[in-house]
């Protein structure tokens, strides 16, 4: 994703598919023998080149993202639920206090004004809608967006997990949290949080955070690899808006947070509302530091996080851009 693509989604760099899937260990291997793991959706690192196309990209019609149909009829998460996901006895060190900073960031990002962009976009829809208006399902920014936490901490995890092994886990969460039906899981997602040096391969140089779908014998199942973000340092935000001490936290709000509003609204990538170029809703406003939608320190429901802009269909006369409210 261009902007994105310091920090995008895997659809808009399928010319780097086939590497892209060696790193993160087989992304159509099967989670379990009720699963298949789709291909993720990548949160580039901070200054990120990706692998330049032998053939120039296809013009892009529109700036704006548009539906792409949904997967199984789900295109945005309309009553999402956000499930977090400690995975590993690892998580006995946690220098960073990131288990922390996520339990009380996404509680308040749920109805909250950077977070209600997303509500603009829609399922329901005809393939390449870019206005819903009054029209299909709207996706949601509930204020209890915050399901809870699984701490799956009794065993180690995989040192290196793959994208199957981290799959299996999501439907493991979804067993524990009693989601057992393609009907609880339709507009939920798993942030499955690997611990201090415990993360897949690639994190920090190939990607910050992905998120990715598996099916399941509990139906469709929408999760995010997270790793552990302060490991990369500046790469996936340390101090990308602060400059303090404190700022050495920057990254694990601004990376969650594009990958929990991307997947409201692309839930089972690739059917939700990307821009020709596969951007996503997060991947377009990545790792702006100045100027119209530069990430900035912004309250949500009263207490302040660090975050990232969300594009805007509505922007600007329906030009679209990147904002941190709506």
């Amino acid at each position: 994703m261009s902007r994105r693509y310091l920090c995008g989604a895997l659809v808009g760099v399928l010319a780097t598919a086939g590497a892209l899937t060696t790193a993160f260990g087989a992304s159509a291997a099967p989670a379990s023998s009720h699963a298949q793991a789709a291909k993720p959706s990548v949160m580039r690192p901070l200054g990120f080149k990706p692998v330049q196309r032998s053939k120039p990209a296809r013009p892009r019609r529109t700036n704006n993202l548009a539906y792409r149909g949904g997967v199984g009829g789900i295109g945005v998460e309309t009553a999402p639920t956000v499930y977090l996901v400690l995975w590993g006895s690892q998580w006995s060190s946690d220098p960073s206090h990131e288990s922390t900073v996520l339990q009380n960031f996404l509680p308040d990002a749920g109805g909250s004004s950077w977070l209600n962009s997303v509500t603009q976009y829609c399922q329901g829809v005809a393939a390449g809608t870019i206005t819903c208006g009054s029209s299909g399902r709207h996706a949601g920014n509930p204020r209890a967006i915050y399901g809870g936490i699984y701490q799956d901490t009794g065993s180690a995890a995989p040192s290196h997990p793959t994208q199957s092994q981290l799959a299996a886990e999501a439907i493991k969460a979804a067993d524990n949290f009693g989601n057992h039906s393609s009907a609880s899981n339709a507009s939920v997602q798993y942030v499955v949080a690997t611990a201090h040096n415990n993360s897949a391969s690639g994190f920090g140089t190939q990607y910050c955070a992905w998120h990715s779908s598996t099916s399941s014998s509990y139906g469709n199942i929408a999760y995010t690899n997270l790793p552990y973000i302060t490991d990369a340092g500046a790469s996936c935000g340390a101090n990308f808006v602060n400059s303090s001490a404190s700022g050495a936290t920057d990254g694990i709000t601004i990376v969650e947070g594009h990958e929990l509003a991307e997947t409201i609204t692309d839930q089972f990538p690739n059917g939700g509302w990307l821009d020709g170029s596969g951007e996503e809703n997060g991947d377009k406003c990545a790792w702006i530091s100045a100027g119209q939608g530069a990430s900035a320190n912004v309250s949500l429901n009263g207490a302040t996080f660090p975050v990232q802009s969300l594009w805007s269909n509505a922007f600007n006369s329906n030009s679209g851009g990147c904002v941190l409210s709506y």
